[in-house]
């Protein structure tokens, strides 16, 4: 092998480096920036690309997808004036790869830091409670602020996301003993409802009860006045339709007295002045003194007899507590209010 056969090879290898230096293949999604001689040349597109070797320098590659950023959380002062810690998470997108590589030095910290001005701006001007509950406000508010700023950059915010807020121990603490109050006051209510309910469903059903049990009462009264009417309608009817004499008058008039006379409160007694006429009208009338009458049978001897003495017992009752009467009188100077005996019934004849 000659020398000028072995600088031929050399120069061949040489030249395909050289070509091969030229030859670039850029990936789908992705983006990359030639410069000549230091300055911008072009964005190469995804597929082959030539490139002029030692004149052409291609940078790193950007990624043109959506990229997901997630910041540690950030101190953040509430209007209230409590101090939370807030994790928040960006999705953004690389729009125009020169304005991405040439206007910021670092797009991620750029945008990290102007997520925790704007956040701390937006979150100054809110509660607690409202930075809880007001999240999408929050969100809609951080994602204008930065896709405005990061235009400029060649980069476009989707989506600005708060990922956690922790507030101070103390005030979750408080916030669990709110919290804890609040759902033992649901409980009272809802068990002074109930008891509520109950009493008021005990006192409907004790007045239909009440309704029903006057209504029963009510009835069994009529009832037992109908009937009591009725026996004394039989009884009048029996008593006329018997037709009475007057000895069977006074000697129902005589066996009366002595339970008149029963009972512990009786002391004093007004005799009436019938009751002699009376008993002597009995006694004659048994003993046949009266006008004569058709013979009666041996049931009725029995029953004149009968009441002969009690005629007689009735006297001898009366006596006795006429004698009383004067002894209680002569022994006490005022004496209670006497009880008056209803007078005979007319003696017939008289």
């Amino acid at each position: 092998m000659t020398a000028g056969l072995i600088a031929l090879i050399v120069l061949i290898v040489f030249l395909f480096i050289i070509a091969a230096s030229g030859v670039r293949i850029v990936p789908q999604a992705r983006a990359g920036i030639v410069e000549r001689l230091g300055r911008y040349s072009r964005t190469l597109d995804p597929g082959l690309t030539l490139i002029v070797p030692f004149i052409d320098r291609v940078k790193p590659l950007i990624d043109l997808r959506e990229q997901v950023v997630s910041f540690p959380p950030q101190p953040v002062i509430t209007e209230d004036n409590l101090v939370v810690g807030i994790d928040t998470v960006i999705y953004f997108t690389v729009t125009d790869p020169r304005a991405a590589t040439y206007e910021v030095a670092n797009p991620l910290q750029a945008i990290e830091q102007l997520t925790v001005t704007t956040l701390r701006n937006v979150i100054g001007g809110m509660t607690l409670e409202e930075t809880l509950t007001s999240r999408d406000s929050v969100n809609s508010q951080l994602r204008a602020v930065l896709d405005e700023a990061t235009g400029r950059w060649g980069i476009r915010v989707g989506r600005v996301e708060l990922k956690s807020v922790e507030p101070p121990r103390t005030v979750q603490e408080a916030m669990e003993k709110q919290m804890r109050a609040e759902r033992d006051r649901r409980a009272t209510i809802l068990t002074a409802e109930g008891v509520k309910q109950s009493q008021i469903l005990t006192a409907e059903g004790e007045k239909q009860s009440a309704v029903l049990r006057a209504e029963g009462e009510r009835t069994a009264a009529i009832l037992k006045a109908e009937g009591e009417a009725k026996a004394i309608e039989t009884v009048f009817n029996a008593i006329h339709e018997g037709a009475p004499d007057q000895a069977l008058l006074q000697y129902q008039y005589l066996q009366t007295l002595p339970q008149l006379a029963n009972g512990d409160a009786n002391k004093i007694w007004i005799i009436p002045s019938e009751f002699t006429s009376a008993v002597s009208n009995l006694t004659e009338q048994f003993a046949g003194k009266a006008k004569p009458k058709p013979k009666p049978s041996s049931t009725m001897d029995e029953i004149d007899e009968r009441a002969r003495r009690d005629a007689e017992e009735a006297a001898r009752a009366a006596a006795q507590a006429t004698q009383e009467a004067e002894s209680a009188t002569s022994q006490v100077g005022t004496s209670p209010a006497p009880r008056e005996i209803p007078p005979a019934p007319p003696v017939p004849g008289a």
